[in-house]
């Protein structure tokens, strides 16, 4: 599972699917799905869009590039997509991310921002503090 987890992670971009991702280490798709699922808890596609979605987050964090073109570079064809994606992951459309000044701290390290920013799946809210 650590080999898909891994190619999922170094081809997030390109295209890939859970039959090409159980070829490549030679079990089924069914079985690559549950498999993933026990050790993850989430299944193969699952992780790969929440990669999309974190690399999207960081690229509107760090870069002046148009949302159009962070679609593209994070592996979505279509904007629509990329944006109806990201707000139920995010809980904001893209544009309202970077416009909310989604800077994290000066000299927080990347592992600290990966953390905190990670999108949150299923539009679950994060608890709130203060109920």
């Amino acid at each position: 599972m650590r080999r898909v987890r891994d190619r999922i992670d170094r081809e997030f971009a390109q295209p890939l699917d859970v039959e090409g991702l159980a070829r490549g280490v030679h079990i089924s798709a069914g079985h690559l799905s549950r498999s993933f699922m026990a050790a993850y808890g989430e299944s193969p596609y699952q992780y790969l869009m929440t990669r999309r979605i974190e690399r999207a987050m960081t690229l509107l964090r760090t870069t002046d590039l148009p949302v159009s073109d962070i679609c593209f570079a994070v592996g979505y064809g279509s904007v629509g997509t990329f944006t109806t994606r990201f707000s139920e992951l995010v809980g904001v459309a893209p544009t309202a991310y970077r416009e909310s000044g989604a800077v994290p701290l000066p000299g927080m390290p990347g592992c600290i921002v990966r953390q905190i920013s990670r999108p949150v799946r299923n539009q679950e809210a994060r608890p709130d503090p203060d109920a």
